[in-house]
């Protein structure tokens, strides 16, 4: 198994190439790690090696948690490593946090990652990377989901959305006025 590499890096399309002793060996990076990568410089990587049936493919991360970070996401059924990778954009930072606060709509603005999904992850890594908040699985009032709908609509991310509809309250408001509230809250100061 390979687990690390230092050596010169050529770029590809969503990958680099990195060449030690005359060797190329091609790591999938995510787009995070392939900016901070310069065309022709000496790097080193981390690495996940991970194997299929038909195909071993090296993932690269510029540091160890990042690398333990994209391991404990493969772990989460549904997650596979191309996804796990897009999470990766992320730092090991905001990915704890977003575990620890139960943000499904950190993880559901990734492509291929649905609310279920989301919450999946969530459960399956608090244990590991502990609980600030408590998950809430219940589905929201109705016009609680019109101004979520609307505001998605209107360009926010779904990860502000989620940090402000719970300021709407308890009291059933008529949905323009609900939606007001959480312009108000999402415009900024």
């Amino acid at each position: 198994m390979i687990a690390y590499l230092k050596g010169k890096i050529l770029h590809q399309l969503d990958r680099v190439i990195v060449i030690v002793h005359d060797v190329g060996y091609g790591v999938h990076v995510s787009a995070s790690v392939l900016q901070k990568l310069p065309q022709d410089s000496e790097a080193e990587l981390f690495i996940y090696t991970h194997v299929k049936e038909e195909a071993l493919e090296l993932y690269g991360f510029l540091g160890p948690e990042e690398q333990l970070v994209f391991q404990l996401l493969l772990d989460v059924s549904g997650v596979g490593p191309k996804t796990a990778l897009q999470i990766s954009n992320y730092s090991p930072s905001e990915i704890i946090s977003a575990v620890q606060n139960a943000e499904t709509g950190f993880f559901s603005q990734i492509p291929r990652i649905g609310k279920k999904l989301a919450q999946k992850i969530i459960i399956d890594l608090r244990s590991k990377l502990g609980a600030l908040k408590e998950l809430d699985l219940q589905p929201l009032a109705p016009h609680v989901q019109e101004v979520k709908e609307a505001l998605l609509q209107l360009g926010f991310h779904e990860r502000d959305i989620e940090t402000v509809l719970p300021k709407l309250g308890d009291e059933v408001l008529s949905t323009p006025a609900a939606l007001r509230i959480a312009l108000h809250h999402l415009q900024p100061k």
